[in-house]
């Protein structure tokens, strides 16, 4: 026992050294070494291929506002701010059709301020493949001759940051959808005009009249019919748009917690991570090991859902309340949430029925058992729940997401006993990604709170590099 109270205590003390891609350096080139002779190089392979099929996906950011608002001049604060992240630049504006003769003959009667003026199609082209990872060529339009110049693009390379702007960027709903947060840049409208003069007389050569009859006839009409309507649709009003340092500073600083988050936590917000620690790394490394005890596995199984407990509790509704200290001081503080009881699918969930209780004195816990078979989980066995559980927060506790389907049918039945589905909470230590797809797409209203999220599925469906079957080891009946 001494022997393996010093390999546990090595294991934490190593996990706490620099790291690379979530392992240690001198582990990856020991792995790498001896990859031709693991027997989980079919898994590895599974899991690279996997990764191939969820790229790591940039953070998009929607820039809108009325014309000569200063929309430019937020997103170069917010490009020089973000310094040590890859961070790219789209606009609207190099997406223009281009004039065919006719209207060229006419072109003081074009309206170049319609969405039909640009060409969303091609916009829309464009931001999926850097989505997707890939470089784009992105059209250079001539603002004085109205037309594109044919024999020139602009090459735009994969990135951490998509910043899309334009005064129209929010109009279209497949354009919106693309973005992870939207600005729109408020600036008084006289600012913007004399704005518009300066620019268009200065860069693209036109005279005052004529910047002033196209203001009139088309822009301003323009601003109240589309730009000012899609305002409704921005995360964030930046009211005198590149002045404000304070709104940008803030939106730098959301948008770094945001490429800190895993991917799955960008796209879906009801997705939660607990922040990582290497400790918790620590506690991953040696459930995770094959070679730990079965006390040992309990021991720091117990730890790590514990931790997700805690976390999940965090997310329930609080009420303020003050109570009075033994020095006779007023203390503001919150209550406790009282409708709350857990939910356990058998038989792996009952491992996290002691942390539950421990951290919530005399909580109701339901059960729900579930026959799995391959990566169908449609057969219910037996369910047990609260009578008045229609009326409770709930959490579902399991310590593992694979595929998603026990877990959705799951949640199914706690809808079909009136749980609104606002008011689950699933808590589990590993998720893999693709049963997060199938809980979040499915149920977009409940929250998932975990501790790590793993590469992949194999062929058996299960969740790689995994912990094997969790309920086996963890009540010691893998032998």
């Amino acid at each position: 026992m001494p022997e393996t109270t010093l390999t546990m205590d090595y294991v934490m003390e190593a996990s706490s050294s620099a790291h690379f891609s979530g392992l240690r350096v001198d582990g990856l080139l020991r792995s790498s070494q001896s990859a031709s002779s693991s027997p989980r190089s079919a898994s590895s392979a599974a899991a690279t291929s996997t990764e191939a099929n969820f790229p790591k996906q940039p953070f998009v950011i929607g820039v809108s506002g009325g014309t000569a608002s200063g929309k430019t001049t937020v997103c170069d604060m917010i490009i020089q701010q973000l310094h040590d992240h890859r961070v790219v630049l789209v606009n609207q504006d190099s997406f223009y059709r281009g004039l065919t003769p006719e209207e060229s003959e006419r072109v003081h009667e074009y309206n170049f301020d319609h969405p039909d003026a640009f060409d969303t199609e091609q916009l829309l082209e464009c931001v999926g493949i850097l989505k997707s990872g890939h470089s784009v060529q992105v059209p250079i339009y001539d603002f004085k001759n109205h037309r594109r110049c044919s024999d020139s693009f602009r090459q735009v390379n994969a990135s951490d940051v998509i910043i899309l702007e334009g005064i129209l960027v929010f109009h279209d709903p497949r354009v919106r959808n693309l973005m992870n947060l939207k600005i729109f840049v408020d600036t008084d409208a006289d600012v913007r005009l004399a704005r518009r003069i300066r620019r268009d007389t200065v860069e693209r050569g036109r005279d005052v009249n004529s910047v002033l009859e196209q203001y009139g006839k088309f822009v301003k009409p323009a601003f109240d019919d589309f730009v000012l309507p899609s305002k409704k649709y921005a995360d964030v009003i930046i009211p005198r748009g590149g002045e404000n340092h304070v709104a940008i500073d803030l939106i730098v600083q959301h948008i770094r917690t945001k490429l800190g988050q895993h991917d799955l936590c960008k796209i879906y917000p009801n997705m939660y991570v607990i922040q990582s620690t290497f400790q918790i790394r620590g506690m991953h490394t040696l459930i995770r090991d094959r070679e730990i005890s079965k006390h040992d596995f309990v021991f720091y199984s117990d730890r790590l859902i514990r931790l997700v407990v805690e976390h999940g509790l965090g997310h329930l509704p609080f009420t303020e309340k003050q109570v009075i200290t033994p020095t006779g001081s007023v203390y503001t503080g919150v209550d406790f949430c009282k409708k709350l009881c857990g939910v356990s699918i058998v038989r792996s969930g009952e491992s996290m029925e002691n942390a539950l209780r421990a951290c919530c004195k005399g909580i109701k816990i339901g059960k729900i058992l579930i026959h799995r078979d391959g990566d169908n989980g449609k057969q219910l066995i037996y369910e047990k729940l609260p009578k008045d559980i229609s009326e409770r927060h709930v959490l579902l506790l399991d310590p593992v997401l694979a595929t998603g389907n026990s877990a959705s049918h799951a949640i199914e039945l706690l809808l079909q006993k009136g749980v609104p589905e606002s008011y689950i909470i699933f808590l589990n230590l590993i998720s893999a990604p693709e049963g997060i797809h199938c809980v979040c797409k499915r149920y977009p209203s409940l929250k998932i709170v975990t501790s790590e999220i793993d590469d992949s599925l194999n062929d058996e469906f299960r969740v790689i590099p995994g912990m094997g079957e969790f309920g086996d080891r963890y009540f010691g009946t893998d032998d």
